[in-house]
């Protein structure tokens, strides 16, 4: 009996879901904006994103996408998911930004697909630099980030290494990415929304 109920709900859910087509996309955008608001909030002031907003912010892309469109749906979705969190793993594995980034920036991916999380990605990257270099210049002075940005870029254009110099003091700027991350997303589907506008 569950189980023909469950198939049942699943069929109504996928019905909706088709027929309401723009609807369920509208959906989708309120609910990222919310958990990406959310999720930047508990970024700045406790430093985590919790998985109590990544995991649920996934499994609703991927049920939706799925509903909506089948198996086609399965592979948007996780396609989106598997190219987000691949493109911050790699800086979570260098101690760049936490796992709560990369997992939010994959349920991202499972929300909005691989080519719009690509886009999203690239703003995010340009957005985290401007963040990451004010945030230095408001934490040490501009003379001194001057100084640490050179040492960096210097030493990657002779020796093709990345290194950091040590900080002339004890501070450190906390970068919080959870604020990038939803700033660069929501770019990048603002974008999406008013690009077929002419002006």
């Amino acid at each position: 009996m569950r189980a023909e109920a469950s198939i049942a709900a699943w069929g109504m859910l996928r019905v909706i879901l088709i027929c309401c087509g723009d609807m369920s996309s509208i959906l989708l955008i309120v609910v990222l904006s919310s958990a990406l608001v959310w999720a930047a909030i508990t970024d700045v002031r406790w430093g985590k994103i919790p998985n109590v907003i990544t995991l649920p912010l996934a499994g609703l892309g991927l049920a939706i996408h799925v509903g909506a469109n089948g198996y086609q749906g399965l592979l948007f979705s996780l396609q989106g998911f598997g190219l987000g969190f691949g493109l911050l793993i790699i800086f979570y594995a260098l101690g760049g930004m936490g796992a709560g980034d990369v997992k939010l920036f994959g349920a991202v991916g499972a929300i909005i697909g691989p080519n719009d999380v690509f886009v999203a990605f690239l703003i995010t990257a340009c957005l985290g630099g401007l963040y990451a270099i004010g945030l230095m210049v408001f934490t040490w002075g501009l003379s001194s980030t001057a100084e640490r940005v050179k040492v960096i870029l210097t030493t990657w254009l002779v020796a093709r290494i990345f290194t950091t110099p040590p900080p002339m003091d004890h501070r450190q700027p906390k970068l919080r990415y959870g604020l990038v991350i939803g700033l660069g997303t929501l770019c990048s589907q603002a974008w999406r929304w008013l690009a077929p506008i002419q002006l």
